[in-house]
């Protein structure tokens, strides 16, 4: 291939991709039906409207990389999926201690449907955060983030993160009242440093160098993720909603202004727990999730 044929390739006009259109109906359509039909709908209505965020991301992704979590492989794109529920099922028993958000119109469907139709917009999560989180990735303003703090992977580091992790969890069993964000805080410690131990990739294979980029590219896209998880929720029935002991003021649709802090730390374990996933199934350097940016690498 000659010089000037990779120039016309590397110039050449990327069209939004067809998955993504499909996307952009999706999430519209259900959107509409969410907020506007009478009576219980949310709990059917949820996934495909998700699933219709999770492909309009991944549409903005590939047209303005050239790549995505999907196009790169469709197989490890449903594995997404299919991580996610049951991820997300441990922090609902967490919650159990906590009861910091409850599920109102439940009383409507019955305890299978429930179980069947929440496992199933469960899978979603995971699929938003890490393609909101590459979308993020491929922006200037992130590529040119100065070094930050340097965090390692050395034995005292590691070892004070697992143990804060365990103490953090205990504090939340104990007193729920008071440690309640420990919910959001006490996975990320402990799974990290595993990750570390076992070979797995992780967050420190940047920071140990004072390269946050990945970081600050999951906080960013799970803010997004956020922000349409907790509109889209606002009129939607069934909804969930939240008691908190302390900081529960200046509300955004129901999410109390504090509780958006706990979303940057879900989108650290979501990584931690995925990768750890991964390692046990082999893929222990995969780099399937890109949120590093290409360029102006340290």
């Amino acid at each position: 291939m000659t010089t000037n044929t990779v120039e016309n390739l590397g110039s050449e006009k990327i069209k939004f991709p067809l998955h993504g259109w499909l996307g952009l109906i999706l999430a519209g359509l259900f959107w509409l039906i969410n907020w506007t039909l009478p009576g219980t709908r949310t709990h059917w209505g949820f996934f495909p409207m998700w699933l219709g965020y999770c492909l309009t991301i991944d549409g903005l992704v590939f047209w303005r990389t050239r790549t995505s979590l999907l196009t790169r492989s469709w197989r490890k794109y449903i594995g997404l999926f299919v991580i996610s529920a049951p991820v997300w099922w441990i922090f609902e028993a967490l919650n159990l201690r906590t009861q910091n958000w409850i599920y109102i119109g439940l009383n409507y469907i019955t305890p299978f449907e429930y179980v069947f139709w929440t496992t199933l917009s469960f899978t979603t999560v995971i699929p938003a955060v890490f393609g909101s989180a590459e979308l993020f990735a491929s922006f200037d303003f992130t590529k040119c983030i100065q070094r930050g703090p340097v965090i390692g992977t050395d034995k005292p580091t590691t070892i004070g993160f697992f143990a804060a992790g365990w103490i953090m969890l205990l504090m939340m069993l104990i007193w729920p009242n008071i440690f309640f964000p420990s919910i959001w805080l006490s996975p990320y410690f402990i799974i990290e440093p595993l990750n570390i131990w076992l070979g797995n990739r992780s967050l420190a294979d940047w920071t140990k160098k004072g390269d946050w980029r990945p970081v600050l590219s999951l906080w960013m896209g799970v803010l997004l993720t956020a922000f349409f998880w907790e509109m889209w929720n606002y009129f939607s029935y069934p909804k969930w909603i939240y008691h908190v002991a302390w900081g529960g003021w200046l509300h955004i649709f129901e999410m109390p202004l504090l509780g958006y802090g706990g979303y940057l730390p879900f989108a650290l374990e979501l990584y931690a727990i995925y990768h750890l996933v991964a390692g046990m199934l082999g893929g222990k350097t995969t780099d399937y999730i890109r949120v590093v940016p290409e360029k102006a690498d340290f």
